[in-house]
């Protein structure tokens, strides 16, 4: 009875938690639900057309899709400003889009083009650009927290008020690499954001079977890093969320973390079949907490939009993400010389 007791009330107390999250979730003007529906759209449905591509066996290697937890990077970007970095793991295809990387190139190094962002030779982990401040996915877990925490250093060292975005997932938090990050960035102040994405499953096992503290926010507990947990499937609430989380890292007072309680629809990877929860439960999440269902109800209900314009948006972004895939399929493959460039870069003396 006391197992059930404490389970009742730790199941009260999430539950509570949402409610006073939704309760203190800004209310979006009209143009800010119309960027985020078409944001969070244009993720959706370029990683629907990369999950067909792949399966057409047009993308090769490992392919993790973001379906599910749009709201979580198109929220962040709408509170960072000009300047801002980002830095993330394998799962990128959304964060590029949201920094406003072209769906053309994205998807061309999906396909090992040339004309991919990474000129065909990094695939769907390691893509880069440096004109929108996004410095890569990252196919080793976790490896992209140390390598965030050393952007937020030369922010600091060159003192350019940037703040870098530093994503990671729940099972990467549990990295050892990790924990020095924070160290040293709440031992020299340094302006970053942890932002974990708290999806459930790290690869295929539940976070309550691999994470003694299951409340990601309070990681830097140790460190005097300040964290709060936030409803990852409403876009005001991060919003909202990273407004406070990069001010805080922008005025001097270092570090800070945001877990994002979201949920992915589809496997780990695409050779994931995601057997290891049930399909009620991916069904409940799809039909109750949807970011883009969220979004778009309250453009239909509060903004007073009609259904063709919403059809109006869909259809120009199925345009664009047509318009890349055929873009990626017919771009010429890199050249044999490829091999040897960008290998080295000889510094200026």
């Amino acid at each position: 009875m006391a197992v059930a007791a404490r389970k009742a009330g730790r199941a009260g107390s999430g539950a509570a938690n949402k409610t006073k999250q939704a309760l203190n979730s800004p209310q979006f003007e009209k143009d800010q639900d119309l960027h985020a529906y078409r944001e969070m759209l244009l993720i959706r449905r370029f990683e629907e057309k990369s999950g067909q591509m792949y399966g057409m066996g047009l993308i090769g290697g490992f392919c993790h899709l973001y379906i599910g937890q749009e709201a979580v990077v198109v929220g962040m970007q709408m509170a960072t400003k000009e300047g801002d970095q980002v830095i993330t793991g394998y799962r990128d295809h959304g964060h590029m889009l949201a920094c406003g990387m072209d769906a053309k190139g994205v998807m061309a190094e999906l396909t090992g083009r040339r004309g991919g962002l990474s000129k065909g030779k990094g695939g769907s982990m390691h893509m880069f650009s440096k004109e929108k401040h996004f410095y890569g996915g990252h196919g080793i877990v976790g490896a992209q927290v140390s390598l965030g925490t050393g952007i937020a250093f030369a922010n600091r060292y060159r003192e350019d008020d940037s703040v870098c975005l530093t994503y990671f997932g729940d099972g990467a938090a549990n990295q050892g690499q990790v924990y020095e990050s924070f160290n040293m960035a709440e031992l020299w102040k340094l302006p970053v954001v942890y932002v974990i994405e708290n999806n459930r499953y790290a690869m295929g096992t539940a976070v309550s079977r691999a994470s003694a503290q299951t409340d990601f926010s309070k990681r830097g507990v140790s460190f005097n890093i300040p964290g709060e947990q936030v409803d990852g499937m409403d876009v005001r609430a991060v919003y909202a969320a990273g407004q406070r989380a990069i001010e805080h890292a922008r005025s001097g007072k270092g570090p800070y973390i945001l877990e994002m309680q979201t949920y992915r629809y589809r496997g780990h990877s695409m050779s994931d079949p995601a057997k290891y929860r049930t399909k009620d439960e991916v069904t409940r999440m799809r039909e109750e907490h949807d970011p883009i269902e969220q979004v778009r109800r309250r453009l239909l209900e509060s903004w007073k939009l009609s259904e063709d314009e919403l059809k109006s948006i869909d259809s120009r972004v199925r345009e664009i993400v047509n318009e890349a895939a055929e873009f990626a399929t017919h771009d010429p493959e890199p050249d044999p010389s490829e091999l040897y460039t960008d290998i080295l870069l000889e510094a200026a003396r």
